[in-house]
């Protein structure tokens, strides 16, 4: 299932199941789990880890060294969770000494072509990033996140879980979970609610995130005033504790 054509390392460690395309080059210190997939014309440099079950399309770079004028030769990794899709052309860096020297991509990620993911991004599980999103250094992405097409994030930005970005947005902040973003620069737009619904959050569930919402956006509140009161609705909600221990958190600052 590996094609003569392919050029592969020898120090390369390539499970059982494994199908690479011709042309696609796997350099030293590439671990790739079982029954992945691997077009013809990928090339994937290490240290890398990729786990099983993943997809990967024609002309992706992954591996490859960070974009970043401090990065000098060290042993950075990027690592891959299982059951990703990734499409053609795109380009996920390893990390940096100046971080925690890793990128990491979950799993069951459906990533669109022409994706960028620089330098010690950490992208959690069941997210999707439609074509053209580029996350710069240091991102942080959790589960379910979706990014619309041509979506930028800059450098150590945090979106939440169940948060959403329309296309071109243009995001320089931190996006609290469930909450949907647009614009250049990014502005919120209300709630995630379909994504919601499709998540099976229940009616009550929503109903109390569509009060945080309105107590954070909506009101003449200050951030903390605004934050104090969503945090009493956070003792019957657990969704609403989870935005509320990111807005305590965020480091970033806040789209608002």
């Amino acid at each position: 299932m590996i094609d003569s054509r392919a050029i592969i390392d020898p120090n390369a460690k390539i499970a059982s199941g494994v199908s690479i395309g011709p042309y696609s080059i796997i350099g030293s210190d590439v671990e790739i789990g079982e029954d992945t997939w691997i077009a013809p014309h990928v090339i994937i440099n290490g240290p890398t880890k990729i786990g099983r079950e993943n997809k990967i399309f024609q002309f992706s770079s992954l591996g490859e060294v960070p974009q970043d004028k401090k990065y000098n030769g060290e042993p950075t990794m990027l690592e891959i969770g299982d059951r990703n899709v990734i499409r053609e052309f795109c380009t996920f860096s390893r990390g940096t000494v100046q971080d925690i020297g890793v990128t990491r991509l979950g799993d069951d990620n459906w990533i669109m072509a022409y994706v960028h993911i620089a330098h010690d991004c950490q992208v959690g599980n069941n997210t999707i990033f439609a074509n053209n999103a580029t996350l710069a250094g240091h991102v942080n992405i959790e589960d379910y996140v979706i990014l619309g097409g041509f979506t930028l994030v800059h450098q150590f930005c945090t979106l939440g879980i169940h948060s959403f970005t329309a296309m071109g947005s243009a995001i320089s902040k931190d996006v609290p979970p469930y909450v949907l973003v647009s614009g250049h620069m990014a502005k919120p737009y209300g709630l995630n609610i379909e994504g919601l619904k499709r998540r099976e959050f229940s009616k009550d569930e929503i109903n109390a995130l569509k009060n945080s919402y309105k107590l954070l956006y909506r009101s003449s509140l200050s951030l903390q005033d605004a934050i104090t009161q969503i945090d009493e609705l956070a003792s019957e909600f657990d969704v609403v504790k989870v935005m509320v221990d990111f807005l305590k958190n965020s480091k970033r600052g806040l789209i608002r």
